[in-house]
């Protein structure tokens, strides 16, 4: 047998008996017990589909799963009773655990009023497709608030302004327009509820009854509130805003005129003349 027939047989033998070897270790290892860790897990109750804010939670919109006991949901509720008839005051995703930051309380029912926080108000504005940014005014984006203002009568400029700034909006649109409105795409609504401090309230309704209230939509990370000095007619134009009418000028108070007195002129000088006549004697006055 020559040199190339043995270097042959040998890698044949090589190759064969490692078959066999990884063979033997297969069945072996195959046959040892799998030996299953367990994880520690408590029941969480979480969202069967999406909720949307002021929804009244029924059975049907929740379920039961497990949850790592090591990673615990503060706030969780761990049956489906504790979560039934309570409103829904932040949306949910689907399988989004239910806690007691995103749920009203049993006596405040559902809706929008217990999305409401404490010191904050609810106004709603008119709006239309202009009005409300072509529908992309939808509840959780922020808005600035603008007022046109006219006032030909008295002969002054139109002026618009932003009068409230980085406001919240709550609902966009009446109760059926949300219901039959499709995830994600925009709602033709005439309603918009925005969610303001008492004085905001105010300025919003005041520029409402006024003026016409247009509404701007913001970057949900631009927080810097809108500072801005409005603008009037003539600046649109690119001309000179007209001055603002000069104030009367106002009179100093006459002072009081001292009446002139008329000099009085000096008494004539007397002499006293004594004149002595015989036995008599007399004076006499000589000026």
């Amino acid at each position: 047998m020559n040199r190339s027939k043995r270097t042959a047989v040998v890698v044949g033998i090589a190759v064969l008996l490692a078959a066999v070897a990884s063979l033997g270790m297969y069945r072996i290892v195959s046959r040892m017990p799998v030996a299953a860790a367990e994880v520690r897990s408590v029941d969480v109750v979480v969202a069967q589909h999406p909720l949307k804010l002021g929804t009244r939670v029924t059975p049907d919109h929740v379920k039961v799963v497990k949850w790592p006991a090591e990673t615990p949901m503060e706030g969780a509720f761990a049956k489906i009773e504790d979560v039934v008839n309570r409103g829904v005051i932040a949306p949910m995703a689907e399988n989004e655990p239910l806690t007691n930051a995103k749920l009203a309380s049993l006596e405040a029912g559902a809706g929008l009023p217990p999305s409401i926080p404490p010191g904050m108000r609810a106004v709603s504005v008119k709006v239309n497709e202009v009005v409300g940014v072509a529908g992309f005014v939808v509840p959780g984006t922020r808005v600035d608030v603008m007022v046109t203002l006219t006032n030909r009568q008295q002969g002054q400029e139109s002026m618009t302004r932003v009068v409230v700034s980085n406001v919240q909006v709550l609902t966009a649109g009446t109760r059926y327009d949300q219901e039959n409105a499709k995830e994600g795409t925009p709602i033709p609504s005439t309603v918009v509820t925005l969610l303001v401090t008492p004085e905001d309230g105010e300025r919003i309704a005041l520029a409402a009854s006024e003026g016409q209230i247009m509404l701007t939509l913001r970057n949900p990370l631009d927080t810097d509130s809108t500072t801005t000095t409005g603008v009037r007619t003539a600046g649109l134009l690119g001309q000179a805003a007209a001055p603002p009418p000069a104030a009367r000028p106002v009179r100093a108070a006459a002072r009081p005129v001292k009446p002139e007195v008329a000099p009085v002129a000096p008494a004539p000088s007397t002499y006293k003349v004594e004149a002595i006549r015989g036995a008599k004697r007399s004076e006499e006055i000589v000026r």
